[in-house]
């Protein structure tokens, strides 16, 4: 089967392979340009995909957008039977979505019809779902509302990050799409549409999505600092200056701190930095200061960053 791909961020790598890996007659790929990096912005960097592809000695396409005629055209050179989508990061219009022979399926982070939408991994962690998975679904105009051709499930880790489970979704959702595109090849693959009054959400993460919400329980606390690491990275204020933290956990409060307030700092060790909350307290393995590279709790408080008493979010 001739099959054309769609992706751009690392967790389409696995898909990609997983299709060259299995001897799929990978006819091209479409990514993402290559973005501006550094602070001069003078040098680019090619999206994870496009190198897996080069490396691959596959034809890749970086349209600014995937649309127009001189587009469609270069996809109709490739003559691909079906297009698979994998985190790509543009929304395909219908033209594109019909081109295929065999139309155009895509991989998503989510067991849908729950969290549709941009930003699944992360709200799985936020939300303390206990298990998600992906989908193999067939594209529609409507967003991650088409049919499922498959399905994978996996438990999501008590202390597990956006970033440990992302890596782990991109692999299962590698085998998942190499099942899926076998049945289609043998005429096996069956659909079912999903259930439209059981849909959830999962937007694109805005800024303030990403605040630690210091007055809320730890637990609450503790999933938002790990759904946003390593990226965008949860923030909050010491003083007038922003920090980024990481790899939080719920913790014990002590008896002696019962009536500490809402993000103040009550120990920093080998294991992190003990924080109070609206209820309980989480402990905060790593922070970054605003210019700076990850530290410890042990580093930052070293460097005189950090100290017990300080308060966050003032």
């Amino acid at each position: 089967m001739r099959v054309l791909f769609w992706g751009t961020s690392s967790f389409a790598v696995p898909s990609l392979l997983a299709l060259v890996g299995e001897s799929f007659d990978v006819v091209g790929v479409v990514t993402q340009p290559d973005r501006p990096i550094g602070r001069s912005r003078s040098e680019h960097a090619p999206p994870p995909v496009k190198l897996a592809a080069t490396e691959h000695s596959l034809p890749v396409l970086q349209p600014e957008r995937p649309r127009g005629d001189e587009f469609l055209d270069q996809l109709r050179a490739l003559e691909p039977e079906l297009s698979v989508v994998a985190s790509y990061g543009h929304i395909l219009t219908d033209d594109v979505i019909a081109l295929p022979a065999r139309g155009t399926i895509n991989v998503h982070a989510s067991l849908l019809p729950k969290l549709r939408g941009a930003a699944p991994i992360q709200a799985a962690i936020r939300d303390g779902l206990v298990e998600t998975g992906v989908t193999i679904m067939r594209m529609v105009r409507a967003l991650d509302a088409g049919p499922i051709i498959l399905q994978a499930r996996t438990p999501v880790a008590r202390d597990e990050t956006a970033g440990e489970l992302e890596l782990r979704l991109s692999e299962l959702g590698a085998l998942a799409l190499v099942e899926a595109v076998t049945l289609m090849q043998l005429g096996r693959a069956t659909e079912r549409e999903q259930d439209h009054a059981e849909a959830t959400h999962a937007p694109k993460i805005e800024r303030e999505d990403a605040r630690v919400p210091w007055n809320d329980g730890a637990g609450t606390v503790a999933r938002r600092i790990r759904a946003y690491d390593p990226k965008p990275g949860a923030f909050t204020t010491r003083g007038p200056a922003e920090v980024k933290l990481f790899g939080a956990v719920e913790a014990d409060l002590p008896d002696e701190h019962r009536d500490a307030r809402p993000g103040t700092v009550l120990g920093i060790d080998t294991l992190g930095m003990l924080v109070a909350c609206g209820e309980g307290a989480v402990r905060v393995a790593q922070a970054q200061p605003a210019g700076r590279k990850r530290l410890s709790a042990l580093e930052w408080e070293r460097g005189r960053g950090v100290g017990i008493g300080d308060r966050f979010g003032d």
